[in-house]
């Protein structure tokens, strides 16, 4: 059984729908662990090497939160400024990341149509998450396709609770399954139940 951190920056947890259901239906699963980052670190004042030794004992790592501007919040991004060291996470001794996995669960206002060549935005989602891929490839991490869940503003019960059942199901599948190569293939993981 695999160990699975859920590193969570929304800074407006209280007034989302999407990221709170997501957080809610895999709460209470074992080796999952959920870090609120805002929670946490309401200053910004992050605990460099106690978020380290968090990941040095994960196999799965999920970065979550709301695309904001096309990137995640800013306090996301400060931790991976911090935590993410030189001679740690990459460079020539940075080897305590090697061989674990990493992927953005993610929301959207927009649809999914919006993100594509043609859409509102221009460009398909997983080019806006491309910085996320390549620091995963400096760390010698495995990216996962994303997880993605689109058109938050107008989301109906019926799909959100989809779509929490499906992430559960996709946290239960990385949690036990040995090989998870095959999602590689994937264009985004809330597909991998249709293999």
């Amino acid at each position: 059984m695999k160990n699975i951190l859920v590193l969570m920056a929304h800074p407006k947890l209280e007034h989302s729908k999407v990221i709170a259901n997501l957080l809610a239906s895999i709460s209470d699963l074992e080796n999952v662990q959920i870090t609120d980052l805002y929670e946490r670190y309401p200053d910004f004042n992050i605990d460099v090497q106690r978020e380290q030794e968090t990941l040095f004992g994960a196999d799965i790592i999920i970065w979550m939160h709301p695309l904001y501007w096309y990137a995640a919040p800013p306090l996301l991004k400060h931790w991976m400024d911090l935590v993410l060291e030189y001679n740690w996470a990459y460079g020539h001794n940075g080897i305590y990341l090697k061989g674990k996995y990493l992927f953005n669960a993610i929301s959207t206002g927009g649809s999914p149509d919006a993100y594509s060549d043609k859409g509102h935005h221009g460009y398909p989602l997983k080019e806006f998450l491309l910085p996320y891929k390549q620091t995963a490839n400096l760390c010698n991490m495995t990216y996962l396709p994303p997880f993605h869940v689109a058109g938050t503003h107008n989301i109906s019960f019926h799909s959100l609770q989809k779509d929490a059942l499906d992430f559960k199901s996709l946290i239960l599948h990385l949690r036990d399954k040995k090989d998870l190569e095959n999602l590689l293939k994937l264009n985004f993981l809330n597909d991998f139940n249709q293999q």
